[in-house]
């Protein structure tokens, strides 16, 4: 049986972030995240207290069950607090203080039992029921292709957009474009980079708008006999900017969704990846620092943020100002390639993994439909029609100015580059 403290060791991305150091800032207390997934146990000892009520849309009535595991897992990244003396053991999430609002739904195993099938109306009702119970960020950590512009899924995704909502999604792990609904206008998709800071190569691209840690990620797991699990994918990396965009919310909470998104986007760094310009493909405008986003200087922005809307119309009851020209389009409408089901994205290559010695069950692989699961190309689809994203008025990335040091300080305005967007990777900082 692994101990949870060697578990804790095993959770690099806290290392990376310097997450002691953020969590003197903001733990992101106040803030409601909502996660439409599996449903959360509510009993794991790392997430015990930190989960509200939330909704089963799956007809059993318990939104605290979950028998695939998946959402509990997203959960702890995100406001796991840990047990045990001075809570040193298990998995602590990135916003420890955030709470969790669970909305089930059904997922279907697939032939081979590494697919699984995700009920998009049940997922659609829980957006707004994320949102009519005051949830401020969204977390979907799933892929459905049928989340296309104009569908149910995407009005949906508007609705949240339009009550001041910060909607996160996973890109996708079959190395394709961006799946919906990450892919929809104005949703934060978030790509995977490893242990390295390198692109995930199974991680999807196009669209992306920031990446985040998910390859070899430690996280809860109630389907497991040690309660843990390590997975690879771009969901955990949706869990980690959910969390940092909590602890946003938490220390700014006069800012709008789109202020804060701006403040995530304008504080990301391409790191040790040069020779990288934003928007990337891969790393969209950088890898998320929790960090540098809760303590740079940057200006409020527009209301509505740099991150297009889907129609004017929408917008209306948003609070977001709809003659702000800082509202260029960084995530255009693109075709998609038609596949076969809607997935939830669980650990694209996920296999058992030994961490301290220990070997965890992995999470189980949910791969995606029509194109052969993970590793199996996506390369034969066209990319989307709106890719390269176009950088939004006013971006301009903000190396750092001290190596080994991850908040460093303001030094006013950058200095202008012949490509405004172009960056200089620092040497070090979250």
């Amino acid at each position: 049986m692994a101990s949870a403290d060697q578990v804790r060791d095993a959770q690099w991305p806290l290392t990376v972030y310097g997450a002691e150091k953020v969590w003197k800032t903001s733990q992101g207390a106040g803030v409601t995240v909502a996660v439409i997934d599996s449903g959360v146990d509510s009993s794991h000892p790392d997430l015990t207290g930190q989960v509200l009520p939330g909704k089963d849309f799956t007809g059993a009535g318990n939104p605290h069950e979950d028998n695939v595991g998946h959402g509990t897992a997203m959960a702890s990244l995100i406001a796991g607090h840990g047990h045990g003396t001075n809570a040193s053991a298990g998995v602590m999430g990135l916003a420890p203080k955030a709470k969790i609002l669970p909305v089930r739904v059904s997922v279907t195993r697939g032939v081979d039992e590494t697919d699984g099938k995700i009920d998009t109306a049940a997922w659609v009702a829980g957006v707004r029921f994320a949102v009519e119970q005051g949830a401020e960020v969204i977390n979907l950590s799933l892929d459905d292709s049928s989340a296309y512009p104009g569908s149910k899924a995407a009005k949906a995704i508007e609705y949240a957009q339009a009550h001041d909502v910060v909607v996160v999604a996973s890109t996708g792990n079959d190395a394709g474009t961006v799946n919906y609904p990450a892919a929809l206008p104005g949703v934060v998709a978030a790509a995977a980079v490893d242990k390295g800071l390198n692109p995930w190569s199974k991680s999807n691209t196009g669209d992306v708008i920031v990446a985040a840690p998910g390859v070899e990620v430690a996280q809860a797991d109630p389907t497991t006999s040690s309660g843990y699990s390590v997975a690879d994918g771009t969901s955990g990396s949706s869990a980690y900017v959910s969390a940092i965009v909590a602890l946003l919310r938490s220390k700014y909470p006069d800012l709008t969704a789109g202020q804060i998104i701006n403040r995530l986007i304008k504080s990301a760094s391409f790191l040790n990846n040069k020779g990288r310009t934003a928007p990337d493909r891969e790393l969209g405008y950088g890898i998320a620092r929790p960090g540098t986003a809760l303590t740079m200087d940057i200006p409020k922005g527009s209301k509505q943020g740099p991150l297009a809307q889907s129609s004017p119309s929408t917008s209306t009851n948003s609070g977001a100002a709809s003659d702000d020209n800082d509202s260029t389009s960084l995530a255009k409408k693109k075709k998609k390639k038609s596949s076969s089901g809607s997935f939830l994205l669980i650990a694209g290559i996920a296999a058992a993994v030994v961490v301290i010695g220990i070997l965890f069950a992995v999470l189980r692989n949910r791969r995606n439909g029509g194109n052969g699961g993970p590793g199996s190309g996506g390369g034969t689809s066209p990319h989307g029609t709106g890719y390269p994203p176009q950088p939004p008025t006013g971006y301009q990335q903000h190396p750092n100015t001290a190596p080994n040091q991850g908040y460093p300080t303001p030094q006013g305005q950058a200095p202008q580059h012949p490509n405004p967007y172009a960056q200089q990777p620092p040497h070090q900082g979250q």
